[in-house]
């Protein structure tokens, strides 16, 4: 191929991606709860394997785990909405014992020989914004789980496809023991990180809560679920779910609260991010902080918060099947954040 074709094949292929990424903005209301249908299949999978094993019939298996999801699901968007409404009808409050502690720190500082205005402060800093920008955010996303039905059944149909999809691909390609090992192979790498990634999520979630249950800040269940969806967000997640339950620490019970909040959230993440995912995960699948970032802008961007939050696991397994082919597998070293690692 001449240099003049292989520009035109790459920009060809640009111009592709880019139809498709404006499609998928376009579509977002049916591909984001389809989405969201895939990864929690993805996710319920090894249980419903294990429902099998056991000699429970294939339907009486998928219909367990969907009641599962339903239930779990169902009571968590139940519990945050009414979490919600409670606070959004707290916020007018936070807001002015925000300017009482600020006032009070000001104090201070200006005693010390610092002299900083109030106003000036509390143009700039709004910690009531903060907190209602995460609070819509959760709505946003609970709006998605309000077609609740609709995610179990589209994961029922999933599951059963699941089934068959081994025996169609078998009888589909050609070449089918080595399609189907490299297959098997991908699908089960990004079984694994899903599982993996979702098990630690929710480890997070309670820490946090259990440790701002434990210092009195209010609605600690809110923060945890933040702790928990945003866990799936690498390098900034935890510090973008730190900050508005640092603030209302901060605004509830003073500076001293509002400290012990962040060791807490600084302590779960070093352990669960450093020592207990690296420990199951592997380093294998991490991601360059720049394209972290840039995930977040382009799938926030096409899908709004959800889309944010569903980012980094739609990177990884792009990731993963850019591996598994020899002729991409020189992206998927780019986009590693050990690119040392992905030679090996």
């Amino acid at each position: 191929m001449t240099e003049q074709h292989k520009g035109t094949h790459w920009l060809v292929g640009f111009a592709a991606l880019i139809i498709i990424i404006a499609g998928l903005k376009a579509a977002s209301q049916i591909v984001v709860p389809f989405m969201l249908s895939v990864f929690i299949a993805i996710i319920c999978t090894p249980l419903m394997t294990t429902l099998r094993q056991r000699k429970i019939p294939t339907s009486l298996s998928i219909l367990l785990v969907v009641l599962l999801i339903l239930v779990g699901v169902g009571s968590l968007a139940l519990l945050v909405g009414a979490t919600l409404d409670d606070f959004s009808s707290q916020l007018p409050n936070y807001k002015i014992r925000f300017a009482e502690e600020t006032s009070n720190i000001i104090q201070m500082l200006n005693g010390l020989g610092l002299h900083i205005s109030s106003d000036l402060v509390e143009g700039y800093v709004d910690p009531s914004a903060l907190m209602q920008m995460m609070a819509n955010a959760l709505r946003s996303i609970g709006s998605v789980l309000t077609n609740l039905i609709l995610v179990a059944m589209i994961v029922i149909f999933i599951l059963f496809e699941a089934v068959e999809l081994p025996k169609k691909l078998t009888l589909a390609l050609t070449d089918a023991s080595h399609s189907m090992g490299k297959f098997e192979a991908f699908m089960s790498s990004v079984n694994r990180y899903l599982v993996i990634k979702t098990l630690v999520s929710m480890l997070t979630g309670v820490l946090i809560t259990t440790w701002l249950w434990v210092l009195g800040v209010d609605f600690p269940i809110l923060w945890g679920v933040c702790a928990f969806l945003l866990n799936f967000v690498p390098n900034i997640g935890s510090i973008i779910a730190a900050v508005p339950a640092v603030l209302l620490a901060f605004v509830q019970l003073g500076s001293l609260s509002a400290g012990l909040t962040a060791a807490g959230f600084v302590f779960v993440n070093l352990i669960v991010g450093n020592v207990i995912e690296p420990r199951y995960m592997g380093r294998g699948l991490g991601l360059s902080t720049l394209v972290v970032f840039l995930s977040l802008l382009l799938w926030g961007w096409v899908f709004g918060p959800v889309g944010m939050l569903l980012s980094i696991p739609l990177t990884i397994i792009v990731k993963l099947a850019l591996e598994a082919n020899p002729k991409t597998h020189w992206v998927a070293i780019l986009l590693d954040s050990h690119a040392g690692e992905s030679k090996r």
